[in-house]
């Protein structure tokens, strides 16, 4: 993470740091998340009914899975196994920032924009559908990245809060420091426009 703003950056060249992730909808949850953890040595970032975070290494996650065990049969809207996204990581919000201004400038918008907290994230939908997360990380170090998924906050709300994308690239601009535009709430969205994340149910209580 870097706190300057972006100075003359080439924004129509900016491409991705790395692959980060993808999420699995799971309907043998359990299973599959022992079946991972085996075949690749895995441990758990963390874990609660309805979702779980796994790495092999020093991202704070490679894998996650839904789980969908109470789910129906699959309908187009609501499938119960397969990939749900592919994730793919910036070097910085500035990057992440002027890739969705030169996207948006093409017609090509995300659908749901969240800071997860280790994490700000924007979600696309590709012309067949699938979907693509775009991220940067909202920590100078992955060891900090982590260590949120420990955290009472992240317990809290493992989901995130909406933000406003073209309030933070005004912000960015305007000379704010990116320490605190990776905040949670430094651009709220109203209630009524935010988007409903998952069709998914919650798992049956205990």
């Amino acid at each position: 993470m870097n706190d300057a703003a972006p100075q003359q950056p080439d924004r129509d060249h900016i491409v991705p740091a790395k692959l980060a992730h993808y999420v699995i909808r799971a309907k043998r949850f359990e299973e599959m998340l022992a079946w991972y953890r085996k075949v690749f040595h895995m441990q758990t970032s963390f874990e609660a009914p309805v979702i779980a975070f796994l790495t092999y290494d020093d991202e704070h996650h490679r894998i996650a899975f839904l789980n969908t065990a109470h789910m129906p049969a699959p309908d187009p809207d609501n499938m119960t196994t397969g990939i749900d996204h592919v994730a793919f990581t910036y070097a910085s919000l500035s990057d992440q920032l002027l890739t969705w201004e030169r996207l948006k400038a093409d017609g090509i918008e995300p659908f749901w924009c969240i800071n997860h907290g280790m994490t700000t994230s924007m979600y696309y939908h590709d012309p067949d559908g699938n979907e693509v997360e775009l991220q940067s990380d909202n920590f100078p170090t992955m060891a900090q990245c982590k260590a949120w998924f420990s955290s009472e906050e992240f317990a809290a709300n493992p989901i995130g809060v909406a933000y406003d994308p073209a309030v933070l690239l005004q912000r960015l601009r305007k000379g704010d420091p990116v320490s605190e535009l990776v905040k949670l709430g430094a651009a709220p969205v109203p209630p009524e426009k935010q988007y409903q994340f998952t069709k998914l149910p919650p798992p049956p209580a205990a």
